[in-house]
């Protein structure tokens, strides 16, 4: 049988957790980065007073710019 002191065996007990919480936390890291982020193109409005690039995801066919408010069409 192997003899080992308390004290060790709760640090490399710690040492062991902390270090398995280190590596989930980076793999969920590396995973939330790869999602690739999309944007549909029909959501993108332009201003044509301002020429300010806003989103609106209402499906409206005039939405009115967050900056000047003047109304837009598509």
């Amino acid at each position: 049988m192997i003899n080992i002191d308390f004290s060790y065996a709760i640090t490399i007990y710690i040492f062991l957790f902390v270090n398995i919480l280190l590596v989930a936390w980076l793999f969920t890291k590396k995973r939330q980065k790869d999602k690739d982020l999309s944007l549909d193109p029909r959501f993108i409005w332009f201003c044509s007073v301002c020429t300010y690039t806003y989103i609106n995801t209402k499906e409206d066919a005039i939405s009115t710019c967050p900056r000047c408010g003047s109304y837009n069409k598509k």
